[in-house]
């Protein structure tokens, strides 16, 4: 017998400008309920909710305002979005939640909050997370077709420390199904960013053009099975989800670039800028000398670059540790062992709209280490690193979807 799944659908409605209020409010029935929180006055300790019923046909909005200590995104969650979620699962009346995101929210964020943070001290409920008692249909990203690009590849930062570009392609690399908004009689920008976004968000269904005709239940409708709605993907799962096209389009590329021996430091922290011109995203396991027993994570958005750990590398693990690795990693890292080095690599996916591949690559190779460097490994460890500084979370807590890991290095402005 096939279990069933009793969980209530859960629709996130995210974006960092188009046709966000228009799409999720499209979704509403006598069935739905549309919850929005938003951020605007968040540092002001104020988070204004709006939860939006239709009751005998009439749109009935109901608001409240949040306080908060302090304006902290994760508390905001914790505190109010989270239990709503699982209170509204036990609503009878209530068989589909939408959650239209603040503009700042990247869908990823939530949906870890939705499967991780731990909604405690409900009267009736099981401490445990809202995944309980919710499960994400579908991630809907909307972008505005005239100003999306520019947003995705510049360099303008938000209160946080998060760049502009940071969150607009993770929205969009997060989506299963996308709503582009805005008219543009120019078709060479209309066919450039549709190849974009069909390097970024592979296989996602593509609504263009929002009137008032447009039905996003129908975008849901063909959403492909194998669509990620709301999983957090891992570090070592393959890079190129789906089957995103490999070939050059309207300038736009997207290519890996992989390498058995370690980078050293300096130079891969002068050759990253060739990630921060003409790349709308670059991502992937970094192996950096002076940290050998480390896995780097790369993580690019237009002007802003990130570099943190993401672990130990198998060969450097004790023996409870592997125990404790995932088979599906210790299978892959079997394939292409080393003897001396082990699963130890670099592999990353490079999306590139006004950039020259080859360059790219020369410049990742060049920052690679000698054969006379590979062969002194007594010395890596003496070499200075950029990428070596501390950090520490401003709230303190692992909970928050935007704490980085107890590693962070270089962030490039």
């Amino acid at each position: 017998m096939v279990a069933v799944d009793e969980r209530t659908p859960l629709v996130l409605v995210a974006g960092w400008r188009g046709s966000i209020e228009s799409v999720a409010q499209s979704l509403l029935d006598e069935e739905t309920i549309v919850v929005h929180h938003s951020l605007d006055a968040v540092e002001a300790g104020l988070v204004p909710r709006t939860v939006t019923t239709i009751y005998e046909g009439r749109r009935i909005q109901h608001i409240g305002v949040l306080k908060l200590d302090h304006g902290c995104v994760s508390c905001a969650l914790r505190k109010d979005l989270l239990p709503l979620l699982r209170q509204l699962h036990r609503r009878s009346n209530v068989s589909r939640i939408v959650v239209q995101l603040d503009p700042q929210l990247e869908p990823e964020a939530l949906a870890w909050a939705i499967e991780h943070i731990v909604v405690s001290g409900m009267v009736g409920y099981i401490d445990g997370p809202a995944a309980r008692d919710v499960r994400i249909e579908g991630v809907v990203t909307c972008i505005d077709s005239e100003t999306w690009l520019d947003d995705a590849t510049g360099d303008a930062r938000l209160t946080d420390g998060r760049t502009v570009a940071q969150v607009a392609v993770g929205q969009v690399a997060f989506a299963d199904a996308l709503v582009v908004s805005g008219r543009s009689d120019d078709g060479w920008a209309q066919a450039r960013l549709h190849a974009t976004l069909a390097r970024l968000a592979p296989g996602a269904p593509i609504q263009w053009g929002v009137s008032a005709g447009f039905f996003v239940d129908r975008l849901l409708s063909v959403i492909s099975p194998i669509s990620r709605r709301g999983a957090i993907g891992d570090v070592f799962e393959p890079l190129l989800r789906g089957e995103p096209p490999l070939h050059e389009d309207c300038g736009v590329a997207l290519f890996e670039f992989t390498a058995d021996r370690p980078f050293h430091p300096e130079r891969l922290h002068d050759a990253v800028e060739v990630l921060l011109d003409g790349v709308l995203t670059a991502r992937g396991r970094i192996w950096l000398a002076t940290q050998n027993d480390q896995v780097l994570w790369l993580e690019s958005a237009g002007g802003g670059l990130r570099v943190t750990s993401a672990g130990r590398w198998l060969a450097a693990m004790t023996a409870d540790e592997l125990d404790n690795a995932a088979p599906t990693r210790r299978a892959m890292a079997a394939l292409t062992w080393d003897e001396r080095f082990g699963d130890r690599h670099t592999s990353l996916v490079v999306l590139a709209h006004a950039a020259d591949p080859a360059e790219i690559d020369r410049a990742l190779r060049w920052a690679l280490l000698t054969d006379d460097e590979l062969g002194a490994s007594e010395q890596w460890q003496a070499w200075p690193d950029p990428f070596g500084r501390a950090h520490t979370d401003p709230c303190g807590t692992s909970e928050s979807p935007y704490a980085e890991t107890d590693y962070r290095g270089e962030e490039r402005e």
